[in-house]
């Protein structure tokens, strides 16, 4: 991205997000008119809310998008499959899973590559009877892994087949940092999608975060950013 990059640039690098757990149904109703109005790429919301997101985008150019294995990453393969076929079935077309942070740090690479299989598989099983692409970013917690286990879980991820890795969940104690984000880019090349998410709360920090590799952005406060592109166009 660059300076002049326009409102309808940044929007269509933004998943717009609602992931409280209190998120009320007007809150939710008022994120898909939000994403809409701006033209976001996608909402991200927790699974309970895909039916009601599903329903208010249809028809809509913005993809439902939810979490699997949200926020901790610590369920069992197939509980995460099973949580990524009722999503897919319920309307998500895009799934944020969260890894297995504790295979990564015990360096139970198998087990971990494993875990994002299973996710994959269960969303490219439900591709042909959905009629659209399922992708799947794999969140890696940036805060809680040291810089090689960063590079550990992007190769893990890329390997199972996921299309995107991303930062992080925005319940750690720091989000998306350009490093770790250059550092993802690093390591999957051009292959897979960068999804920078947690902390990207102006357009300066979507444009540090597309500079250093970003694809994506995920952000709670993204009408924010969008008034300030507006205002600064």
């Amino acid at each position: 991205m660059v300076e002049s990059a326009s409102p309808k640039d940044i929007a269509k690098r933004i998943d717009h997000t609602q992931l409280r757990p209190a998120a009320t149904d007007e809150q939710i109703d008022m994120l898909c008119e939000e994403a809409t109005t701006y033209g976001f790429t996608a909402v991200c919301v927790h699974p309970v809310a895909v039916p009601r997101v599903a329903q208010r985008l249809d028809d809509t150019a913005v993809t439902p998008c939810t979490v699997v294995g949200f926020p901790h990453g610590a369920n069992r393969p197939a509980t995460k499959a099973q949580e990524a076929e009722r999503a897919v079935a319920d309307g998500a077309r895009e799934l944020d899973m969260v890894l297995s942070l504790g295979a990564v740090t015990s360096g139970r690479y198998a087990d971990a590559e494993a875990d994002v299989r299973a996710v994959v598989t269960a969303a490219r099983d439900r591709e042909d009877a959905v009629g659209h692409r399922v992708q799947v970013k794999v969140i890696l917690e940036t805060a809680l892994l040291s810089v090689p286990q960063i590079a550990v879980a992007c190769v893990i991820a890329r390997r199972a087949g996921a299309d995107f890795v991303k930062t992080s969940t925005g319940f750690a104690a720091h989000g998306a940092r350009a490093e770790d984000v250059a550092l993802m880019r690093q390591v999957v090349g051009k292959e897979l999608g960068v999804k920078a998410s947690g902390g990207v709360g102006s357009v300066a920090d979507v444009e540090r975060m597309v500079a250093h590799g970003a694809t994506r952005i995920g952000a709670s406060g993204s009408v924010a950013i969008m008034e300030e592109a507006r205002a600064s166009a």
